[in-house]
């Protein structure tokens, strides 16, 4: 018999913050622009794209790098492309034990489609 025991976690639901509002409502502020400039910059290469994509589509909403590596490219180069959509506000991290594991936040998927959706008439 095993002594493991599980332990269930609160889900935090925290509000979305959209970036700025839909494209086709009102012109950008500077301000936007530079935020939403970053994220779509990041998503830019064909490299981030894959890994932004491999990571979201996870089963679960997160990935342990390990999983989402084979991208054609070398680890240290994996690395470099998951820092610059961690700093673009795209990806959350959090390390457990020898692995990192990655997430898209809901609010930042819902925030990313709010900006491309049309706004209501």
């Amino acid at each position: 018999m095993s002594n493991l025991r599980t332990v269930e976690l609160p889900v935090l639901n925290e509000p979305v913050a959209p970036c700025c509002p839909p494209l086709n409502e009102r012109p950008l502020t500077a301000e936007e622009a530079e935020r939403t400039a970053k994220m779509f910059k990041a998503l830019g290469d064909p490299i981030r794209l894959r890994l932004f994509s491999a990571v979201a589509s996870h089963e679960g909403g997160e990935a342990c790098v390990c999983d989402i590596s084979d991208v054609g490219v070398s680890q240290p180069t994996v690395s470099h492309h998951l820092k610059k959509l961690k700093e673009a506000g795209l990806l959350s991290c959090e390390r457990r034990g020898t692995w990192v594991y990655y997430r898209v936040e809901p609010s930042v998927l819902a925030a990313m489609g709010q900006l491309l959706t049309a706004a209501a008439r």
